[in-house]
């Protein structure tokens, strides 16, 4: 017999969660950062990350007694997915290690443009006269976010730096909208709690790979001083937090209807930035910053269908 469909939250109640997860994420960026500017490696900090939620997903799921056999066929995809989520992941910390939070996080979250144009590519329905437009918008708050007119008739040159964690942040973008077009289109079948177990456990896994073959130096190093595991200890309690609450959450929360509210977490990385880092972009980039969040919520909106008259 299938179990019932369980009960959505109200509307305030699942706005309220989504706005707490949105901030709780952009808190794990921002500790990330103080972790890093401590001495921390990428590695280290993406280890007790995808470590502390692996331990709490195998609980629940051992305490749910789930079977992980997938379908046939899925295997492959499930591991592709996790390497995905792992590239996002070392990709999107590396670019918060080198350039502004809220700037890499804005650039990061441009995948629904991604995802749109992968979907196109591989068969799926074409972009709307809508999407398109939103899409253009989008490109246009970059412009301002990336600051490309200043930068342009500055005679200064782009640091590499600078270069390098704009286009870690666009990967990581790449990587996210892949993945979630496989989960969609490849592995929309198995159960949401194995596929998540199974993706953080590649990503841990790929991670001590690479951290014991020495493939990114110093990424296992640790930090200097007491603040540095502070913040660890901060970025495994927030992200841990956030994914954990939000894979229980999902059956109730009406994402269709209310995924937009998740857009928060840019702008709540700007004013933790401000706040904690002292991080702060020009009156263009922040102008740009509205330009891209405004794009992002009406691009991944959907009106929630009418019933049926009776």
């Amino acid at each position: 017999m299938t179990p019932p469909a369980p009960t959505p939250f109200s509307r305030h109640i699942a706005v309220l969660i989504l706005l707490c997860m949105g901030c709780a994420f952009a808190g794990n960026h921002i500790a990330a950062r103080v972790a890093f500017d401590d001495g921390a490696g990428v590695l280290l900090a993406i280890l007790l990350r995808s470590g502390g939620t692996l331990l709490v997903l195998a609980v629940l799921v051992l305490w749910q007694r789930q079977s992980l056999r997938l379908p046939p066929g899925a295997w492959r995809w499930q591991g592709l997915l996790g390497v995905l989520i792992a590239t996002q992941s070392l990709c999107l910390y590396s670019a918060v290690a080198r350039v502004p939070v809220a700037l890499a996080l804005l650039l990061g979250n441009v995948f629904p443009i991604l995802l749109a144009l992968l979907t196109w590519a591989c068969g799926g329905p074409r972009p709307t006269a809508r999407t398109a437009l939103l899409m253009g918008l989008i490109l246009v708050g970059l412009v301002f976010v990336l600051d490309v007119p200043g930068r342009l008739s500055s005679s200064t040159e782009l640091g590499p730096q600078w270069l390098l964690g704009v286009s870690l942040a666009f990967c990581a973008a790449c990587a996210f909208a892949c993945a979630l077009w496989i989960t969609d289109h490849k592995l929309s079948q198995v159960r949401g709690s194995v596929r998540s177990l199974l993706t953080i456990f590649i990503v841990f896994s790929s991670v001590n790979l690479a951290g014991l073959t020495g493939a990114l130096p110093g990424g296992l190093n640790p930090p200097a001083t007491s603040t540095g595991w502070l913040a660890l200890a901060t970025l495994v309690v927030l992200y841990g937090t956030g994914f954990i609450v939000l894979f229980i959450s999902v059956p109730r929360l009406d994402m269709p209807r209310n995924a937009p509210v998740m857009n928060i977490e840019p702008l709540a990385t700007l004013l933790m930035g401000w706040i904690v880092l002292d991080q702060m972009l020009s009156a263009g980039q922040l102008a740009g910053g509205v330009i891209v969040v405004t794009g992002i919520v009406l691009l991944t909106y959907r009106k929630a269908p009418r019933p049926a008259p009776r």
